[in-house]
């Protein structure tokens, strides 16, 4: 019978710099081929380890792409949430940052799952709960906290506002090929999203 001990030893854990080296190779391919075409074969392949060594950790390319994700918009640090006092430049601040609208692999990892998300019901279900659900309320506090602080009305429906910056930015990109910029994410902010924000009270 193998002991506990015996486990941990024959399964080591995947964690520190390795751990970092994975994810960055899991990124790499989704990039470059796309989440169908991902596979533990070609993260392995560019990451130099076993395959193996990755199944010790993630059970399948789905739990691997989602913590792979989750690793590039931490960065290894989880962010304190954004409260400048201002709802402007919170949004600014948190949508022109890293893991925001205008970060560049980012951007690509989104245009890598599109088909996925669309396809892949179990891959679906995990990108909206793990990586889309955090974003999304992370903004409706923010969101919160201005309404709070008497920026914006009682009346405003903070569930509708809240993607609606992402919602409008993406759809520029995807739909119209307007990369998003800092620029174009505060011609959004300035134009739609605050006179919305302040128009009901």
């Amino acid at each position: 019978m193998t002991t506990q001990t015996e486990a941990t030893h024959t399964r080591p854990r995947v964690e520190g710099d390795r751990e970092a080296e994975i994810f960055a190779a899991t990124m790499g391919v989704l990039a470059d081929v796309g989440y169908d075409r991902l596979t533990m074969d070609a993260v392995a392949l560019r990451a130099k380890a076993s395959k193996a060594t990755l199944y010790r950790r993630w059970n399948g390319k789905v739990s691997l792409v989602i913590d792979a994700l989750h690793h590039h918009h931490n960065n290894d640090t989880p962010a304190a949430p954004v409260d400048t006092g201002s709802l402007r430049e919170d949004l600014i601040e948190s949508f022109c940052g890293h893991g925001g609208l205008t970060d560049k692999p980012e951007l690509d990892a989104f245009g890598a799952l599109l088909t996925a998300i669309m396809r892949d019901a179990e891959f679906a279900a995990a990108f909206r709960r793990d990586v889309i659900g955090p974003k999304l309320a992370a903004s409706r506090a923010l969101f919160q906290r201005a309404q709070e602080r008497g920026e914006i009305g009682e009346g405003v429906d903070l569930d509708l506002l809240a993607p609606a910056l992402a919602g409008i930015v993406m759809h520029q990109f995807i739909l119209l090929g307007e990369l998003p910029t800092a620029e174009v994410v505060t011609r959004v902010i300035d134009q739609i999203i605050l006179p919305a924000a302040t128009a009901a009270g």
